[in-house]
């Protein structure tokens, strides 16, 4: 029988490669030559045949590939009151190219008109009996870039202190997943690779010459994180997913989860969680030792490359994950979505499909309920 709640034993972490045609509108658009209402329709029509391709690939959840996005994270953060977007040069993943990112310019709290409450609307309206997901950053997107890493936030802060600014952003969150729940959404996820930086020596330096303690933010991570969780529907299921980086196939933070594991998988509110184990970067599975009674859904398969991974391969690390976690608590997904941003990662639409029919083929081998 297969799962009513998710995370489920085969699951997706939300993105999919943009179809050219929606490129091709995205480009126009930008450059004057198709209206709003002309794109909103393309959107609306790529992703009717996602999610068509979606329920076709045997997905319990479908998603609407974040086909309406520039990034993953970016375009919901924008809509927040008290955001502000700006552009910069960046070489972070390996690429150098304009970049934006955001900062706190006023208090915050949730946009009731916002935008991703219609897009939600759309997708449930032509997923039809099939549950959709929701796909958010979470809380500590905010708090990590558009406060700590901030120089036009330390120019000019809004808070007294991090706990000032705990109080207004789990507000923020608690409203903003009321508002989904109210649309009729009953699978959320808040992906927060924020917690990358924790244990990233590199960017552990960067917190540090910022004036933070990293050590100490792991403590507020998590308890920003709590707060926002605090009041959430019973019956919706809410998981977060914390990758390494995925812009284009590269990737930003590298580390165990050792250092931030305890508090992590320590908040109760999740109902799973999805973490990045496709390569050496990320560690053993001992820190899964702190998992409570949740799912912990293992990336296991890249989506940075087109290579199919060797399905035995898989097995032996689900059951080296068995360690330290019951198997029963355990599911299986990429590391990451197929395109954090418009641009995608190095990898085919046929890649995409294969690598979702091979999760599905190696997780009906390992779970009697997928």
């Amino acid at each position: 029988m297969t799962n009513i709640k998710g995370p489920f034993r085969y699951d997706i972490v939300g993105s999919f490669l943009r179809p050219q045609r929606l490129k091709e509108a995205r480009q126009q658009y930008a450059q004057g030559s198709l209206s709003q209402s002309e794109l909103t329709a393309i959107e609306n029509e790529e992703i009717t045949t996602l999610v068509t391709k979606e329920k076709a690939a045997g997905l319990h959840a479908v998603t609407d590939g974040e086909f309406r996005r520039r990034w993953w994270h970016l375009d919901f953060l924008a809509s927040l009151n008290g955001i502000s977007v700006y552009d910069f040069e960046a070489s972070g993943f390996g690429v150098k190219r304009t970049m934006q990112n955001t900062y706190v310019s006023a208090p915050l709290s949730f946009n009731k008109q916002h935008p991703f409450l219609d897009h939600f609307a759309f997708t449930k309206s032509v997923a039809g009996d099939t549950l959709v997901k929701q796909t958010i950053p979470g809380p500590n997107m905010v708090t990590l870039d558009s406060v700590v890493l901030s120089a036009q936030y330390h120019e000019n802060p809004v808070y007294a202190n991090l706990e000032d600014l705990k109080v207004d952003l789990a507000q923020t969150y608690q409203d903003a997943i009321q508002a989904f729940y109210n649309a009729g959404c009953r699978y959320l996820q808040l992906d927060d690779t924020s917690w990358g930086a924790l244990f990233s020596e590199t960017h552990r330096d960067r917190i540090k010459s910022c004036g933070y303690d990293p050590d100490a933010l792991i403590d507020t991570f998590a308890d920003i994180t709590t707060e926002a969780l605090k009041n959430r529907p019973e019956d919706m299921t809410i998981t977060t997913h914390m990758c390494k980086g995925n812009f284009m196939s590269h990737w930003l933070y590298e580390g165990t989860y050792e250092r931030i594991a305890e508090r992590l998988l320590g908040i109760e509110g999740f109902d799973g969680f999805f973490l990045e184990y496709d390569d050496e970067r990320s560690g053993s599975f001992e820190p899964l030792r702190h998992l409570k009674n949740q799912k912990l859904v293992l990336g296991l398969v890249t989506t940075k490359t087109g290579t199919l991974e060797n399905p035995d391969d898989v097995k032996r690390r689900i059951d080296e994950a068995s360690r330290y976690v019951s198997l029963d608590q355990l599911c299986l997904s990429p590391q990451c979505g197929f395109s954090s941003t418009e641009e995608g990662n190095a990898i085919t639409d046929e890649d995409q499909w294969n690598k979702l029919a091979l999760i599905k083929s190696i997780a009906e081998d390992v779970w009697k309920d997928a």
